[in-house]
């Protein structure tokens, strides 16, 4: 295997591991600018608050992106598979 395919390989998992959890990423990091501001403008500085609000949208966000998460998968995984006689 040459090494500049071995790098390719690697950065476009990197890359797809980066699309993939984006959605769920952005979710929480929303809510939880939300909740800061929240918790900024009311002086409530417990950090049950914040944890709670956060893993729901996550799970929500995840729930609703599965479908293109796993199509994204799918389509990577075979594309990995198909070029592995190209590589050997």
């Amino acid at each position: 295997m040459d090494p500049q395919l071995a790098i390719d390989i690697s950065r476009d998992a990197l890359f797809m591991t980066s699309i993939i959890s984006a959605p769920v990423l952005v979710a929480g990091m929303f809510v939880g600018l939300v909740i800061g501001l929240l918790q900024a403008l009311t002086q409530i500085q417990e950090q049950t608050v914040a944890f709670v609000p956060k893993l729901v949208a996550m799970g929500l966000a995840l729930a609703l992106t599965l479908p293109w998460i796993l199509a994204q998968l799918l389509d990577y995984s075979e594309s990995l598979f198909r070029n592995i006689p190209s590589t050997l």
